[in-house]
């Protein structure tokens, strides 16, 4: 072994080398030991840790192409596969039934979305508009919306603001109860709801995913690689005839793909990009977003509460975000703990689903502003 070259190999490593070396480990303890979505964050932290080594092979070397650095250039950079072929996966997951049953709820959806735009505005005064933009997505709770309108506006901090957006989805159950019972009294939270669902038939089904494409790409032409994806998922689910597509992709395909974007994304968790005040600005506004977007859909729910008979529970609003479904089990969550025989998780599906469509719309207004 040539001893002067591993003294150089640890001589490289800086201060900022170790920091996300740390940071990497971070993320692999909470993906293990706190089960923090495993399957994004460890990938993301393993990598943080390959592309912070001295003279990495991950990344390009010289000629050398790097299996990191390449699968960011061909999957994220180049073509932004990655993230559109997880939306077909999510799509195959959801069921938009509760949400058909009582459309109304989708209005939460689009109320919870309000913190994206705040941010952005706050992030505007540290940024400029385009990665103030891509720093208010994070609101949404969405990661893979996150990362595509941050890719499409060409935004210098993809890295930053992947590891936000994924690492506030996975703590919704720890933040989303604290930002709830901020703004809701025991009272409030102790509202019942009826569910009388009803029968959602076979073509209104598959009908949905086709005139959501297709108001989408009239009022936000810019959201269809978005949209169109997630209900295409949903149509491979729906009709019917595509049973084993469909099981793929809502299992398969989604575990591969978000193997491979959690270590991908790592290429842009380099100590020189990451390392910085901007970074810590970026995920304090993130914070805020995606505090924000939640007291967002409880505030809308109690102002509607003002002219219903029918009192809405207001942490049903809290749900309108996109993280699905950890949003509406917390709701169903705080329910219970208020009243215990107060469900409220199928009005918080409704209202979770609707989220889903709401943040890649809002994602795509925010790029139809600004391409």
């Amino acid at each position: 072994m040539d001893f002067d070259f591993l003294i150089d190999q640890f001589r490289a490593i800086g201060w900022k080398n170790i920091v996300m070396i740390v940071v990497g480990l971070i993320l692999i303890y909470l993906a293990i030991k706190k089960k923090m979505e495993p399957s994004l964050l460890l990938p993301m932290g393993f990598g943080a840790i390959l592309v912070n080594l001295p003279l990495s092979g991950v990344l390009n070397q010289g000629e050398t192409a790097g299996a990191i650095q390449w699968l960011y250039e061909f999957g994220i950079e180049a073509s932004e596969i990655f993230p559109l072929l997880l939306f077909i996966g999510i799509g195959a997951m959801i069921d938009f039934s509760p949400l058909l049953s009582n459309p109304k709820l989708i209005f939460f959806g689009a109320a919870a979305q309000i913190g994206i735009f705040i941010s952005m505005i706050i992030a505007s005064f540290f940024f400029d508009i385009r990665d103030a933009a891509s720093i208010g997505i994070i609101g949404a709770a969405d990661g893979p919306t996150s990362i595509l309108v941050a890719l499409q506006l060409n935004s210098k901090f993809v890295g930053p603001i992947s590891v936000a957006a994924y690492s506030y989805m996975a703590l919704v159950p720890m933040i989303q109860p604290l930002a709830i019972k901020l703004v809701t009294t025991k009272k409030e939270r102790k509202i019942r709801m009826n569910y009388n669902p009803k029968s959602v038939s076979k073509t209104a089904k598959i009908l949905f995913p086709i005139v959501v494409t297709l108001i989408a790409g009239l009022i936000a032409p810019k959201s269809i690689s978005l949209v169109g994806f997630l209900m295409f998922g949903n149509l491979i689910k729906e009709c019917g005839v595509l049973n084993d597509l469909s099981e793929t992709a809502s299992k398969t395909l989604v575990n591969l793909i978000t193997l491979l974007l959690g270590i991908t994304i790592a290429f842009k968790m380099t100590a020189d990009e990451f390392v910085s005040v901007d970074t810590l600005i970026i995920l304090g506004i993130g914070l805020f977003a995606f505090v924000f977007d939640t007291i967002g859909g409880v505030l809308f729910a109690k102002f509607i509460n003002l002219f219903t008979k029918n009192k809405i529970n207001p942490m049903v609003g809290a749900a309108g975000i996109s993280a699905f479904p950890m949003s509406a089990r917390v709701v169903q969550k705080l329910g219970i703990e208020a009243d215990p025989e107060n469900h409220l998780l199928m009005h918080a599906v409704s209202a979770n689903v609707a989220g889903q469509i709401a943040s890649v719309l809002a994602g795509g207004i925010i790029l139809g502003m600004l391409l």
